[in-house]
């Protein structure tokens, strides 16, 4: 099969956020990293298209910024989203989630592939 362009957002399971707060916290780091990077012409192809998304979980904030630090340094586009805590964590600024990509599905799979779906 050909390689697709497909957008990862990577989710810390470890904070046991409401289903709706992961959501909202998804939806934050894709529409960052689009909104960061809408002059690349992957991010265009890729709003033309499907715009794939794929949702997959980390244990640990460690993990979340390996993930994330890998994609950069393969030139992947990504973003990482540090919640204010007000209405959950306390009031404790809590980074949730990296969004990696989009970039074509064989690139990003080399460094999210072994990840759980969420």
């Amino acid at each position: 099969m050909a390689p697709k362009l497909k957008q990862v957002i990577v989710i810390r399971k470890d904070l046991k956020m409401r289903r709706g707060k992961e959501v909202a916290q998804g939806a934050h780091a894709s529409m960052k990293v689009v909104l960061e990077n809408l002059e690349n012409p992957l991010v265009q192809e890729w709003l033309d298209e499907a715009f794939t998304k794929v949702c997959v979980s980390v244990d640990s904030e460690e993990e979340l910024f390996s993930i994330y630090d890998e994609a950069k340094t393969s030139g992947i586009i990504a973003a990482i989203i540090t919640d204010s805590g007000l209405t959950e964590f306390a009031g404790v600024p809590t980074v949730t989630c990296a969004a990696i990509g989009p970039d074509w599905s064989d690139k990003i799979d080399l460094v999210t592939g072994h990840l759980k779906l969420r």
